[in-house]
């Protein structure tokens, strides 16, 4: 019976096809998690079980080890181009939270991708961020266009009425494209439990904690939880009040932080 994880995945896999078909020299953004992990298995089934661009994935040093591992164990598995990118000046600098957060993520994460992307050449990205997940991502496009420097004019973009995508941009206008946009948090679980996706060990209780959200170490703390499988956390993710990214202290750095952070290029 088809029913509304057969939709989303569909409209996902439509979307992977069309940015394919309209733009050239394109990458993923992989940061681990259990959003651009899904978008990885959707990526897959939209091309056969090949995934015909390079993975990206901005290492800040700060990764919690359990992401590291599974990172480079599941991108063998994938038979994936991983390329890993880093602000290796910033690094030498000491760069870290205790110069603020947002000036880390931004010198860190923001900086790190812009040199992969100038690098590679690529004119654009898959990124696996939901309007749910957080306030600025809601005002996302499907299909988003950036300037030449990779900034987000957030007042100033096309329409998407009705689903109906404009990939019509002027010649080198850098590309967001945001396969699972329209998907929720459960959505996202449930559709990990219906296809049997593995996911990084972290998001699982153990000794009344776990991750909701994956990020750096100094900045992204865990839950109080005993959701040990993935049907446990479905469970409890119908009757939490809490945000999914309470546990990220950028979020809470000041005003729109994370609107500020994504219009300068954040992922």
């Amino acid at each position: 019976m088809y029913d509304h994880l057969d939709e989303l995945e569909a409209q996902s896999i439509y979307i992977f096809r069309e940015a394919y078909r309209k733009f050239e020299n394109l990458a993923m953004l992989y940061s681990i998690g259990k959003d651009s992990t899904t978008m990885i298995h959707l990526a897959r089934k939209a091309f056969f079980g090949k995934i015909p661009f390079p993975l990206v994935h901005i290492d800040t040093t700060y990764k919690y080890p359990e992401m590291i591992e599974y990172r480079d164990r599941m991108a063998r598995e994938w038979g994936a181009d991983l390329i890993v990118g880093r602000n290796e000046e910033a690094i030498k600098e000491g760069m870290s939270p205790e110069a603020g957060r947002l000036v880390c993520c931004g010198k860190l994460k923001t900086d790190g991708l812009t040199k992969v992307i100038e690098e590679n050449e690529f004119h654009g990205l898959f990124l696996g961020i939901r309007r749910d997940e957080e306030g600025s991502r809601a005002k996302e496009r499907v299909f988003s266009p950036r300037d030449k420097n990779f900034e987000w004019a957030y007042k100033d973009q096309p329409p998407e009425l009705w689903d109906q995508f404009n990939t019509n941009f002027e010649a080198g206008t850098h590309i967001r494209v945001h396969p699972i946009l329209h998907w929720t948090e459960l959505n996202i679980w449930e559709y990990i439990q219906r296809e049997g996706i593995e996911i990084c060990p972290l998001y699982f209780a153990k000794e009344g904690k776990r991750f909701r959200s994956l990020g750096c170490m100094p900045c992204t703390k865990p839950i109080n939880s005993d959701a040990a499988t993935v049907q446990e956390i479905i469970d409890e993710l119908k009757v939490i009040n809490t945000p999914e990214r309470a546990g990220r202290a950028q979020d809470q750095e000041n005003a729109y932080a994370m609107q500020k952070l994504r219009a300068k290029g954040y992922m």
